[in-house]
């Protein structure tokens, strides 16, 4: 009896049964790449020749190792910079040294400039004092007590201090000479009179001042 919801069996697919040039069945695939058995191989993956291994490194991010050319080459370099920083600074040396010696050696040949220059005033009095052939005695007077005011002057702007300690000044064998010691009406070891005033520069005895002190009682 025909049943109309019967399905007819299907037809076999003569495009690819018996064809020699149809593509292999999956099952049939080359081992290695998902075989016939579905798994993929346990064999590692072999490198093809003329491979270069040198970049793998660096396709795993890792820095590559410098080679002992650049090795050198950096140490070359760090050597040139640190000889020219050494000889900059040993230029720099010798210019200090010759600079000072220079100011030195100026110093020491115009050390009395200043001082020369402040006497000038007072050989120009003492020429002007000469040049008056019929002068008094008291223009000439007048004219030393103003030439040593001159000479005093000199003398205070170039630090030359006189020492001249009055009359029961404590001695004082830094600033003082005793010339004599002769009894006195006065406290013992102090200065009775003075002979000849002396002179400080700067705080530095240029000649002490000679002195009579009293004698102990």
């Amino acid at each position: 009896m025909f049943n109309p919801f019967k399905r007819a069996p299907r037809a076999p697919d003569m495009t690819t049964e018996n064809d020699p040039q149809s593509p292999p069945a999956a099952d049939d695939a080359a081992p290695g790449i998902g075989g016939g058995n579905g798994h993929a191989s346990a064999e590692a993956p072999i490198l093809a020749e003329g491979v270069d291994l040198s970049n793998l490194a660096g396709l795993a991010g890792l820095a590559p190792e410098p080679s002992a050319e650049q090795k050198l080459a950096e140490l070359q370099a760090k050597h040139t910079e640190v000889s020219d920083a050494y000889l900059r600074a040993k230029a720099e040396v010798e210019n200090v040294r010759r600079r000072s010696e220079e100011e030195v050696a100026k110093a020491r040949k115009f050390a009395i400039e200043s001082f020369a220059e402040s006497l000038l005033p007072v050989k120009d009095s003492l020429e002007a004092a000469i040049a008056i052939p019929d002068a008094t005695v008291e223009q000439m007077l007048e004219g030393v007590h103003a030439t040593l005011r001159q000479l005093t002057q000199a003398l205070e702007r170039n630090k030359v201090v006189v020492v001249a300690p009055p009359v029961g000044t404590k001695f004082d064998p830094h600033q003082h000479q005793a010339i004599s010691v002769v009894p006195a009406e006065q406290d013992p070891n102090t200065v009775v009179s003075v002979l000849q005033k002396g002179y400080l520069i700067a705080d530095r005895v240029l000649r002490p001042a000679l002195v009579i002190v009293a004698a102990a009682k």
